[in-house]
């Protein structure tokens, strides 16, 4: 093997032996009053890729458990690579099932049996905003540009005048009326005192 196997980016180790089985499916339709047979292709089954693997040692044995055992829970698609898949398709593939077996003849030792199966490539992160359509998204910007534009403008046109007391600007004129009526008053007097004298 020119390239080790390598799971997602764990390196399979001690690999004694490393088989695939590929399969098409068809189905067989007969023709009567004719030799033979007609077949529809139903495409390839997904590629299955058996390992075995022994192992010596009960710390490289711990460490290779952990990590199978850690992504077959996980039951994710993992990235597969290795020689005997040269000219297939297989990128991904999931761990289908594991067998361990320890012999009591040969202390030590754990023989491990992996079977990998094709997948599919995961798919990719929901788009949370897929649903909305394109065209509200672009009247909400638009929208949003109009508020901001007129918040400028309003800031643009400086301080606005205070409408809480109408009446500070009429005060001085208020005084002159007050002085003017004043002296009304006193002529008024004065023509009261004239007017009273000679009757």
């Amino acid at each position: 093997m020119n390239v080790k196997p390598v799971l997602g980016e764990w390196e399979i180790p001690r690999i004694e032996s490393i088989k695939t089985f590929e399969q098409r499916s068809f189905v067989e339709l007969e023709v009567p009053g004719r030799v033979g047979s007609l077949f529809q292709d139903l495409n390839t089954n997904p590629t299955c890729i058996a390992i075995t693997a022994s192992l010596f040692g009960d710390e490289a044995r711990s460490e290779f458990l952990e990590n199978v055992r850690e992504k077959y829970q996980a039951g994710e698609p993992l990235t597969f690579i290795a020689d005997i898949v040269t000219a297939t398709e297989i990128q991904y593939v999931i761990i289908q099932s594991l067998h361990f077996q320890e012999h009591g003849t040969q202390p030590g030792q754990l023989s491990c049996f992996l079977v990998l199966k094709e997948s599919p490539p995961p798919p990719p992160p929901p788009n949370l905003l897929g649903g909305i359509n394109a065209g509200l998204l672009d009247d909400a910007n638009s929208l949003l540009d109009s508020v901001t534009g007129a918040l400028d403008v309003i800031d643009s046109l400086g301080s606005m005048p205070d409408f809480t007391d109408p009446t500070k600007p009429l005060t001085g004129t208020l005084n002159g009326v007050e002085s003017v009526l004043e002296g009304v008053g006193g002529v008024t007097n004065a023509l009261d005192e004239l007017f009273g004298g000679s009757g």
